[in-house]
């Protein structure tokens, strides 16, 4: 009994020990996943509105009129499609912090096109037109500035 006991007690638990191979192969597969976590979190900043009606898309980028980037201007368009244009769709997007927004799912033809992207920030506003039978897969910039006022003349 003696010398069971003294073998049980020259054994030392692994239980939470790491082996050094292990400890490597982990930091490498550290290493390898980085970079791919950082190009989905870019991807990922881009506010995306889906319309679901085609297969068009628009990336826009929103600056003021210092030429930077606008956070969180509102981007409106109004879209009728179909024949005479009965289908109508609304969608309605806000910037990140990059100024940058994309519509996707937009139709291929539009009823009189072209369509007009109206972003509005404070009283700031922009227009751009896009007409994605002319470019389906567009990127435009639309750039903020003060209202005209029609009434002074």
């Amino acid at each position: 009994m003696a010398s069971t006991m003294k073998t049980m007690q020259r054994r030392s638990p692994t239980v939470g020990i790491v082996p050094p191979a292990m400890i490597v192969f982990m930091a490498s597969l550290a290493h390898l996943a980085a970079p791919c976590v950082a190009r989905v979190e870019a991807a990922e900043n881009v506010p995306t509105m889906d319309g679901a009606v085609g297969p068009c898309s628009l990336e826009l980028a929103v600056n003021g009129p210092d030429g930077k980037p606008v956070y969180a201007a509102i981007i409106k368009v109004h879209i009728a499609y179909g024949f005479g244009g009965i289908r109508k769709l609304d969608l309605e997007a806000g910037s990140n912090s990059d100024g940058k927004v994309k519509f996707t799912g937009l139709p291929a033809a539009v009823h009189r096109p072209p369509l007009e992207f109206r972003a509005v920030k404070d009283d700031l506003e922009g227009v751009t037109s896009y007409d994605p039978a002319e470019e389906c897969q567009g990127k435009h910039r639309i750039t903020l500035d003060k209202p005209k006022n029609d009434d002074a003349k």
